[in-house]
């Protein structure tokens, strides 16, 4: 059995209820349970401060500056001219 932090406390769905009916916990007080729970998340939510419109925007990028390197014109397209005739010439 599993005990982390956020299943210590709760209640199973198919366990009995806790509220004593004999009924089990899915069919007895569990949405009364989740409505609970979904309006506190609502008011926490409500209660936390919005992030102004200035930090909420990333950073505008720089562009990096350009530099005088000839040398890359030649390297990116290959090491050597690339040969456009067929490899093979006649049948298979």
């Amino acid at each position: 059995m599993n005990t982390n932090p956020t299943t210590v406390g709760r209640h199973r769905r198919n366990e009995p209820c806790h509220c004593g009916s004999g009924r089990k916990y899915k069919q007895c007080c569990l949405e009364r349970d989740e409505a609970e729970a979904r309006a506190a998340r609502a008011k926490a939510a409500a209660e936390e401060p919005q992030p102004s419109p200035e930090a909420a925007s990333a950073p505008a990028r720089t562009s990096r500056p350009q530099m005088h390197q000839p040398w890359k014109k030649t390297a990116t397209r290959g090491f050597f001219q690339r040969v456009r005739t067929p490899r093979k010439v006649g049948g298979g």
